[in-house]
């Protein structure tokens, strides 16, 4: 049947063992592990864009199928390939988008980990332990880079399997103190999304008593922002990923800074500081200052 090569990512096998472009018959476990890391990034990122629909798409694993036709120079690159039949054209898109936009998601998860910052949001956490384990083949001194369509590199190591697997370690509780904006509310299911950024948020579960605080917060979300204190699930880096208990709720407008029950109180600063001057200089204040202050400040006639 007719159709056409379309190059989607290319492998870069670094190291004394891939020198003069061969490919260690070892690493062929890796292009395999690799097409499946592809394959199944794709199906998870076409569930999340269609959470109606129950069956992937006819041709659906053909257009992430990566095939090897050869090996090319610069210790051993794999360019890694999609056959694109003609009679997918009349129904899909003519470039493997689904096996490209995976492979973007993979780089990013592995240039992440390279970087020890965190996981892209949309990375399905489902697939980290196959991500942890890609290129377990690789000695101290060997490297897999990988090469995306728009040129993009970043070489996978041990100690880019290192990172990931940290992120595999579990997350824990811990008190939470944040404030955000309501966008989203399940009445029914008792759980909200409270937006922490314009590209961060939590969900949120509330109780019964709590609906008021909540359905006022999603109606006025354009003038108000809630507060939460309770308990949250924390990844092991840190960062919030749910809120699993309101201990408390505050709605505040835009713009009005936080109330701190902490801070000292206004009349105990000023006495600290009045206590800091000398009482010469007390002395040397004219006698009636409250009574005629204007006078003082802006010349006028005294009282």
């Amino acid at each position: 049947m007719a159709g056409r090569w379309k190059e989607v990512v290319r492998l870069r096998f670094k190291g004394d063992r891939f020198r003069d472009h061969a490919l260690d018959l070892g690493a062929l476990s890796e292009l395999s592990q690799f097409q499946k890391l592809v394959a199944e990034t794709a199906k998870e990122m076409w569930r999340a864009a269609n959470p109606d629909r129950e069956r992937i798409p006819r041709h659906f694993e053909e257009r992430t199928r990566l095939c090897l036709r050869r090996i090319e120079e610069g210790s051993a690159t794999t360019p890694l390939e999609v056959y694109m039949e003609e009679e997918q054209a009349e129904f899909w898109e003519t470039e493997p988008t689904e096996a490209k936009e995976a492979v973007n998601l993979a780089y990013e998860v592995f240039d992440a980990a390279n970087r020890d910052s965190e996981l892209p949001e949309r990375f399905p956490r489902k697939l980290l332990t196959e991500f942890a384990t890609w290129g377990q083949c690789l000695a101290e001194n060997e490297e897999i880079e990988i090469q995306t369509a728009d040129l993009r590199l970043t070489p996978i190591t041990p100690k880019t399997r290192e990172s990931l697997t940290a992120f595999c370690e579990p997350s824990h509780e811990a008190q939470v103190d944040v404030a955000g904006e309501v966008l989203e509310a399940d009445v029914k299911q008792r759980h909200f999304q409270l937006w922490l950024t314009d590209r961060s948020h939590v969900s949120v579960s509330f109780s019964e008593s709590q609906e008021g605080e909540v359905t006022t917060a999603l109606r006025d979300h354009n003038q108000v922002r809630m507060k939460v204190k309770g308990r949250g699930v924390m990844s092991p880096q840190g960062r919030l990923l749910r809120i699993t208990r309101v201990d408390e709720i505050t709605i505040q407008p835009v713009g009005e800074p936080a109330f701190d029950e902490n801070a000292r109180p206004i009349e105990e600063i000023l006495a600290e500081l009045a206590s800091e001057v000398p009482h010469a200089e007390w002395e040397k204040l004219p006698v009636g200052l409250s009574d005629d202050l204007d006078h003082y400040l802006y010349g006028t006639p005294k009282r």
